[in-house]
């Protein structure tokens, strides 16, 4: 039984005054000591939360107050005990980024939406591919790639054209953001359990960054990628609404 939450909000105005509202109305306690994490903003600010709190015990229960909310509830001030209580769990793994900089520095840092590759000037990128130690791809030329999870699929990667994943498929989805050559290809499942590699061909004339949710590393000359079991986040959703819904809503707008 939920008996304890912990109400954290965005920079928004409307994130702000909507915790200090619940928190007068239900009581606040630190996170530390919550039942339930209370999670106010868009998917930018769950994502940052969900990373913060990945050490606690407590879900994680977001309702929109920011301008994208597909990981989030809608806002009501009403019945939220009631909500929580009954709300369906889904469970998400991130996925673990590797990167390496031209300085041979490391940069190691989990993803939950995806892990990408972009351009960082002014010609394309020239990327190799290899999937649990065999090239697939000897030459990708592309302004970037991603790697995705199901939770992760319908954003940056359903922009760049990817597949949208149900929730407990055990596939990742690989997707190239502009590919110039091969012109026609249209990305790869690749198997959850894989070890997927990019090397960074002509890094000198054409940089390239890595990105983990946010988190980027300039001028990197490799990027390795697995999906990392050993950290389990726990979301809460209203009943009919939870990610497995909203995966396949999102495939009928």
């Amino acid at each position: 039984m939920v008996k304890k939450l912990a109400f954290v909000a965005s920079r928004g105005p409307r994130a702000r005054e909507a915790r200090d509202d619940l928190a007068a109305r239900y009581g606040s306690v630190p996170e530390d000591e919550a039942d339930v994490i209370i999670a106010l903003g868009g998917d930018g600010f769950m994502l940052s939360t969900l990373h913060r709190t990945q050490h606690l015990h407590a879900p994680v229960y977001g309702m929109n107050r920011g301008t994208v909310g597909f990981l989030m509830n809608e806002y009501h001030d009403d019945d939220l005990m009631e909500r929580v209580e009954t709300a369906e769990h889904a469970l998400i793994n991130p996925l673990a980024m590797r990167a390496t900089r031209a300085d041979g520095k490391v940069t190691e840092a989990l993803a939950i939406n995806e892990v990408s590759l972009l351009r960082a000037g002014p010609q394309a990128a020239k990327l190799r591919i290899s999937v649990d130690g065999k090239i697939r791809m000897e030459e990708l030329v592309c302004d970037g790639a991603l790697l995705a999870t199901p939770a992760g699929s319908t954003a940056y990667n359903y922009s760049a054209h990817g597949p949208i994943l149900p929730i407990d498929a055990d596939v990742l989805a690989l997707t190239a953001i502009a590919p110039f050559r091969p012109r026609r290809w249209r990305g790869a499942l690749i198997p959850v359990a894989s070890h997927v590699r990019f090397d960074v061909l002509e890094p000198e004339k054409r940089p390239v960054m890595a990105d983990a949710d946010s988190r980027s590393v300039t001028n990197v000359h490799s990027v390795e990628i697995v999906s990392e079991p050993k950290v389990v986040h726990r979301l809460l959703f209203d009943p009919g609404h939870g990610l497995e819904e909203r995966l396949i809503r999102e495939q009928f707008l």
